[in-house]
């Protein structure tokens, strides 16, 4: 006769599973700041940085290894302003992981920022000068494009792009007894002045980023109300004033240099001017340890800088519409639909071209 005994391990014996997390934009300042937060506060996660660039990619990576020589660090080729980037890297990400745990939607794009030096040197001199520099109102433009796919540049990278990559990763994100987090960087420049209905895509406008930031706090209310029910919560934070590339882009490079001082100085007196990507990630790193379904949908989690220097996360509620959140969910479903038939339309073109060549060689 054979026995088998069988043993009941107590639970905090149990092998506990490595956390998987993607990062849109890990190559540099906030993404790369917030990957050497993560992995401060787990040394044991499996990270991948999704980036555009490779060689700044493998660059990140080979930093990250640095302090730690035993992390789990991946690279992975992403262009979230590509539509057809986004679903090979999704695909890839199924190939290489059966869940994630973290999504950070951190990658976007401000591109040819226009500064209104007369409303900024008036600026300077008032009391309203804080705000100014906190949210860029009334002194911020951007000249934005078309992209290849036919979408506008900024709308595509900071917002499409993301929204199409969670709905991909979806197999990842919603799985039986498993909880996610989408968390995407969005802005104190996010405003709902800036953002229509009727021109998601900011066609006609002026301030694209604006728009974008703003249709990111709007999206993640409306993944909440979806998702929450398969255990994905949503969440957006403020990284603050940080000095990064995209924010060194705006002005040129003397300038900078003058008023860093002034910005310095205004530090002890205000808390978003956070102005290093460290500091700008304290709220990011900080969802990592909360527990998602304690978070508030309608909250926007700032990182924030005391004039000591010390940083802390302190919610703030967003100006949100959950009437509009869930036409601008409706909207971007319809634009999936139709960019996904183009893009079979265009391969279905491509292999008919290739048989009419075999045939007639």
């Amino acid at each position: 006769m054979i026995y088998i005994y069988l043993y009941r391990l107590p639970p905090n014996s149990l092998p506990r599973m490595n956390k998987v997390v993607l990062v849109t934009g890990a190559n540099s300042g906030i993404g790369l700041a917030l990957c050497e937060r993560l992995l401060c506060q787990d040394r044991q996660i499996q990270l991948c940085l999704a980036c555009r660039n490779m060689q700044r990619a493998e660059a990140a990576r080979s930093a990250l290894l640095v302090s730690h020589s035993d992390a789990q660090i991946s690279i992975l080729r992403l262009d979230v302003g590509s539509t057809q980037s986004v679903l090979k890297a999704a695909r890839e990400v199924k190939q290489r992981y059966n869940r994630l745990d973290y999504l950070y939607l951190n990658a976007g794009i401000m591109p040819n920022p226009q500064v209104d030096f007369k409303a900024l040197f008036k600026g300077l001199f008032s009391r309203n000068v804080i705000h100014m520099f906190a949210t860029a109102e009334g002194l911020l433009t951007q000249q934005d494009r078309v992209n290849p796919d036919g979408l506008q540049e900024v709308f595509a990278t900071n917002l499409f792009g993301h929204f199409l990559l969670v709905r991909e990763l979806e197999p990842l994100l919603c799985q039986p007894g498993h909880t996610a987090q989408l968390i995407w960087t969005s802005s104190s420049n996010a405003r709902r002045s800036a953002f229509s209905l009727d021109d998601i895509q900011h066609h006609k406008g002026v301030e694209p980023y604006s728009s974008s930031k703003y249709a990111s706090d709007l999206l993640s209310l409306a993944l909440n109300r979806h998702y929450n029910s398969q255990g994905v919560f949503s969440s957006v934070i403020c990284p603050g004033l940080v000095m990064t590339n995209l924010t060194y882009g705006i002005l040129p490079s003397f300038f900078w240099t003058l008023i860093m001082p002034v910005m310095w100085l205004i530090r002890v007196f205000t808390n978003t001017f956070t102005l290093t990507p460290y500091n700008g990630a304290e709220a990011l790193s900080w969802l990592f340890l909360q527990k998602p379904e304690s978070l508030d949908p309608l909250a926007k989690y700032h990182s924030l800088t005391s004039g000591f220097g010390n940083n802390y996360t302190q919610p703030r509620k967003m100006d949100m519409d959950e009437d509009m959140s869930e036409a601008l969910y409706k909207q971007l479903l319809e634009l999936e639909s139709n960019v996904r038939k183009k893009i079979e339309e265009e391969e279905q073109d491509t292999r008919a071209h290739g048989q009419y060549l075999n045939q007639t060689e």
